[in-house]
């Protein structure tokens, strides 16, 4: 088995934790994993990208080719479409529609979304919303690590437990808030019922 992934989104958007959650998780689950380094975080608002890859063999390369990747997880609509190019044909898109308008020419947000909802597999997530419902908007990143979980090789109990040993450190009122935020992303994209059977997990 190997799973890999792009991640995507801005500087800010604490796309590092979502790396460190999934990849986290995975080695709990006895999994192989390799990541290249996250691109944009000296500039806070610019493009950042990663590539995370999980595999039940040793990992030689931390780089994804084009065209290969079963998820590209997005923080953001915009940088969601940058990497398309690296999904595999049974690949899915999971991406957050709330915009971080960084340059003066971002394009209009309806006719962003549409092009998404072109795709044959994608998940759209109104993170923001729900990690308001969480108890924070900081905690977007967990929402959309929740909504990409049915779709990851890695149990739920797995990435909770490294939600925990990520934010124990910062106290009890923040990790919760991460925690709600995961469950809820959890909650709203159970039902993957594109997803090759050996993909599927729900949460439990």
């Amino acid at each position: 088995m190997k799973y890999d992934i792009i991640l995507a989104g801005v500087g800010g958007q604490g796309v590092l934790s979502v790396a460190a959650v999934i990849a986290g998780g995975a080695v709990r689950e006895r999994l192989f994993v390799k990541q290249s380094e996250v691109h944009g975080m000296s500039q806070r608002g610019g493009a950042v990208m990663s590539h995370l890859r999980l595999s039940d063999q040793p990992v030689s390369s931390d780089l994804i080719a084009e065209g290969t990747a079963a998820m590209v997880l997005a923080m953001e609509p915009l940088e969601s479409l940058r990497y398309v190019k690296y999904l595999s044909p049974d690949g899915v898109l999971v991406t957050s529609t709330n915009p971080v308008r960084n340059i003066s020419d971002y394009p209009e947000l309806d006719g962003l979304l549409d092009r998404i909802k072109s795709l044959t597999r994608q998940r759209l997530v109104d993170a923001q919303g729900l990690a308001k419902e969480a108890g924070s908007t900081r905690a977007t990143n967990m929402v959309m690590v929740g909504a990409a979980a049915a779709g990851l090789p890695v149990k739920t109990q797995a990435l909770e437990q490294a939600i925990r040993d990520l934010f124990a450190s910062k106290g009890e009122e923040i990790l919760e808030i991460n925690l709600r935020a995961f469950r809820l992303g959890c909650l709203k994209q159970a039902a993957w019922s594109f997803l090759p059977a050996r993909l599927q997990r729900l949460p439990i």
